[in-house]
């Protein structure tokens, strides 16, 4: 992998974003208008090569000569057009032109984006390293941009590697995402396989990894359109062959994809709901029930409904890793159902539960439940210990001054022992275990369970920047908020009978 390559590249595209941004072009569009022009110029450089031209993409490479050629309102009007016709197919190709827009107004700037940014750089003789990893740092500086909300999609690459390492993905596994975002699980396991297995892996196993091993569904099309690019720079999937990202509400039906691993990070915003315009004009939010008979309870909570359609989704045997936010792990009434039916149903086996700082969606305390699926056993439950990892207390992180990092959770994969029989695992002083009895005993199943102190708050001595307690007094107001809706919410519903332990 070339560092200096990728950090070049970066920088030369994200140079001009600063120019844009005089335009009212928020840096997610801007990475949004780099990714429509980058698959047409590679479009371009694989329909145009001398030896083996890809002929599927000359109407792509067409088009990128056509704007080459083009200027000024003539420029402007062309592009639009190509994006809309584009956006009708039913390949990748259509995935990455669904819905597209010209955000760049001046035809102009819109001409030096093409000519002087990206026509002069050879993309498909950059190596898939290079291209990926440039391409993710764009991502990365995407979510970095908080007006726009984007961050809410885009999951710390050093908390996925982390994950990744523990549930160790194999080339016989079937790897899904539901609510994949900009695809950081999916290219983790997809590199994770190829690293591990490299050149042991059968023709049909690379045919299986590149062609429908990994996938995902994304809700939002502007976020689905960069995830199935950033799958494509990594050199997975076809640009004329089917979709791996589908764009649609994964919560609205049961999937029609069993894998045998799911790695997901669903949404932060608790209520699922939809935009309705009235004959007047006015849009108002209407929140969902997704009423589903593969689901335990119905219930407007979205992430208690990516549970449950995480739940249903796994094959057998299964496994799954997920992000969730605290008022999963102790929220009445419907999440203390869905919760007696976990620990009873799935091997909930450990908990590992993240520190705030981490996420460029602020206001979040979040956990990662690992949990795996097994056949039909009515008279015992499946859980017989959570291990429950504090990475919370006592640890600060920030977007800028102090990222998390990959090597920040060595010590979680090295307690969680990959590959091992959990009875092999030993308590720490971060690592607990509970039994299932412990767990079904506490106050409506609640398993937001702490047990440390953390020693900046009770010693001077070891106070924290002015900027980390700032910050984490934001995050602390934002989280308590959304637990009094929580609460507030469950109050509203009416009362379940509880299952028996």
């Amino acid at each position: 992998m070339s560092t200096a390559e990728t950090r070049r590249l970066v920088a030369k595209l994200w140079n001009y974003c600063d120019v844009l941004r005089d335009d009212g072009v928020s840096t997610i569009d801007y990475v949004e208008q780099l990714t429509l022009l980058l698959f047409l110029k590679m479009g371009h450089e694989r329909a145009s090569r001398k030896s083996f031209p890809d002929l599927a993409l000359k109407p792509v490479g067409d088009a990128w000569q056509l704007l080459m050629d083009l200027d000024g309102q003539e420029l402007e009007d062309t592009y639009s057009y190509v994006l809309q016709e584009f956006g009708h197919r039913k390949d990748t190709l259509g995935v990455i032109f669904r819905k597209a827009q010209n955000r760049i107004q001046d035809p102009a700037k819109l001409k030096k984006l093409i000519v002087d940014l990206i026509d002069k750089e050879e993309w498909s003789s950059q190596g898939v390293d290079v291209k990926g990893d440039a391409y993710e740092e764009l991502l990365a500086k995407g979510a970095e941009d908080v007006k726009s909300g984007a961050g809410q999609y885009f999951t710390p690459r050093g908390l996925i590697a982390a994950i990744v390492d523990c549930v160790r993905p194999s080339p016989d596994d079937v790897v899904c995402d539901p609510a994949c975002g900009t695809g950081g699980f999916l290219l983790a396991a997809h590199d994770y396989i190829q690293r591990r297995y490299g050149s042991d892996l059968t023709p049909e196993q690379r045919d299986k990894l590149a062609g429908g091993g990994v996938s995902g569904v994304e809700l939002v099309d502007g976020t689905a359109r960069l995830a199935a690019m950033n799958m494509l720079l990594h050199g997975i999937g076809r640009p004329t062959g089917r979709s791996l990202i589908e764009v649609r509400d994964a919560l609205a039906e049961p999937s029609h994809v069993y894998p045998s691993l799911v790695l997901a990070n669903p949404p932060f915003g608790r209520k699922s709901s939809i935009t309705i315009v009235g004959l007047d004009g006015r849009a108002s939010r209407e929140d969902i029930e997704y009423s589903r008979l593969d689901f335990w309870v119905t219930t407007k909570n979205k992430q208690l409904n990516f549970v449950q359609h995480i739940a249903s989704m796994l094959g057998i045997p299964g496994r799954a890793a997920v992000v969730l936010p605290d008022n999963v792990l102790f929220e009445g009434g419907a999440g203390e159902t869905i919760r007696r039916r976990l620990l009873k149903q799935f091997d909930v086996h450990t908990l590992l539960r993240l520190p705030t700082g981490i996420f460029y969606a602020g206001g979040v305390k979040a956990n990662v439940l690992f949990f795996d699926k097994k056949p039909a056993r009515p008279d015992l439950p499946w859980t017989s210990k959570l291990w429950v990892y504090d990475f919370r207390t006592g640890q600060h992180f920030t977007l800028k001054q102090n990222r998390l990092t990959r090597e920040h959770l060595d010590d979680f994969v090295k307690c969680y022992r990959p590959g091992e029989p959990r009875e092999n695992r030993n308590e720490t002083e971060r690592f607990k275990a509970f039994t299932y009895d412990e767990l079904i005993a506490r106050d409506k199943v609640n398993l937001d369970i702490t047990w440390l102190k953390d020693q900046s708050l009770e010693d001077a001595d070891s106070l924290l920047p002015p900027e980390v307690i700032a910050r984490e007094i934001v995050e602390d107001l934002t989280a308590a908020l959304a637990e009094f809706s929580a609460i507030a919410d469950a109050l509203e519903q009416p009362k379940e009978a509880p299952l028996d332990g």
